[in-house]
């Protein structure tokens, strides 16, 4: 990582390693670091100049203040004497870079199946944790393989084994970007989507690139830029026919249907879910290709979803049937499922029904920290009022 303020690429200081670790550059960090403090309530700031300052080993403005110290070190796991201390007293900083250089090309030949495996592993396990417990509790965990899985695949020289990592990158890549949108950072989001579809392209499958591409289209959809969602959706639809099997393929007429309610075209969202039902594997746990949840259920939930976008009074019936079939583990499924029935409900004028459910969807959204769906909430309760 070349110093941002014009300095030599040299390791000054302990702090300054642990960003080359992370891959990041000074102004990624300090987005980092403003992210961790609002998810865990630190107090302390940074800036780019005042980073560029401490890792630089100069600090004529003396120690970082208290709050400061106690962010970086939450951050880095390291004692702030120790992250501002020199990496090496002995070594001189070329050597040391060098040595560093080969340690990661060291560490990236050593991936192998059984590595790549345990990434695999570790994957399920985050995606367990994010569903049931939400992107406040897996995030940081999420983030940290990205950096991981990055840092392993640019030093990896074997061409099979970078591209699998580079699938592997494009998965937790689009369950971080997912979780970002889900906290409410929208820009944040973006940018893991766009780094996600870069590894995807690596992978040398063409569905990780359909897929990566398709999640980001929610980015747009919450952004109300609706129309755009629709025809990246209807584009990836269609090249999906040639690169991927029913599964994803139904996931992917079903995710064309959502933005088309939310675009305000209810005929041809219905026929999108209908195309997604007729694609429908009966067998949906051989996952061949991107990881997607679509099953009846939630084939069912999302269908409920957008009939309540568009104000049909089947809503109802559909998301109901779809709550009491539903994984009790799939907590954010029910979080927006419920916000989506106390809307279909209000639609109706059933006000008690509908506060019911919007007060249950806000008790879930508080607990895994859903901004998106308290967002929707409060919305959806200042209309009804």
């Amino acid at each position: 990582m070349a110093a941002e303020d014009g300095t030599d690429d040299l390791t000054r200081t302990v702090l300054e390693l642990k960003l080359r670790e992370r891959s990041q550059t000074l102004a990624e960090f300090v987005e980092d670091a403003e992210r961790f403090a609002r998810t865990f309530g630190e107090t302390g700031t940074l800036s780019v100049r005042h980073l560029q300052r401490l890792i630089s080993g100069r600090k004529p403005d003396g120690r970082p203040r208290p709050a400061t110290a106690r962010l970086l070190e939450r951050m880095l796991g390291l004692p702030i004497d120790d992250l501002l201390s020199s990496p090496d007293v002995v070594r001189g900083p070329v050597e040391a870079a060098e040595e560093e250089l080969r340690q990661r090309l060291s560490a990236a030949r050593r991936v192998n199946a059984d590595v790549l495996a345990l990434l695999e592993d570790q994957l399920t396990a985050v995606r367990r944790l994010d569903r049931q417990l939400g992107a406040s509790t897996a995030h940081e965990e999420v983030s940290t393989k990205v950096r991981q899985i990055t840092r392993l695949r640019s030093h990896s020289l074997t061409p099979g084994v970078r591209s699998q990592l580079g699938a592997l990158l494009a998965e937790f890549g689009t369950l971080a970007g997912w979780q970002q949108l889900d906290m409410g950072f929208v820009g944040d989001s973006w940018q893991f989507y766009e780094r996600a579809k870069a590894a995807a392209r690596e992978s040398g499958d063409a569905a990780f690139e359909v897929h990566t591409a398709a999640e980001q289209a929610f980015v747009l959809i919450d952004v109300e830029e609706t129309a755009s969602a629709v025809e990246l959706l209807q584009a990836t639809e269609q090249r999906a026919q040639r690169v991927a099997g029913r599964l994803l393929r139904s996931w992917l007429a079903a995710a064309h249907g959502e933005a088309l309610a939310a675009d305000g075209q209810r005929s041809a969202s219905m026929r999108a879910f209908d195309r997604a039902a007729g694609l429908l594997p009966a067998d949906v746990s051989a996952v061949d290709g991107p990881y997607v949840v679509l099953d009846p259920v939630h084939l069912a939930r999302w269908r409920g979803h957008a009939l309540a976008r568009v104000g049909e009074p089947d809503a109802v019936d559909v998301l109901s049937t779809a709550l009491s079939r539903l994984d009790p583990t799939f907590t954010r499924a029910e979080t927006g499922l419920r916000v989506d029935l106390a809307t279909a409900f209000f639609a109706m004028g059933e006000r008690v029904e509908g506060r019911a459910h919007a007060q249950r969807a806000r008790t879930l959204a508080v607990e895994i920290g859903s901004v998106r769906q308290q967002r929707r909430i409060a919305r959806l309760i200042g209309l009804a009022n």
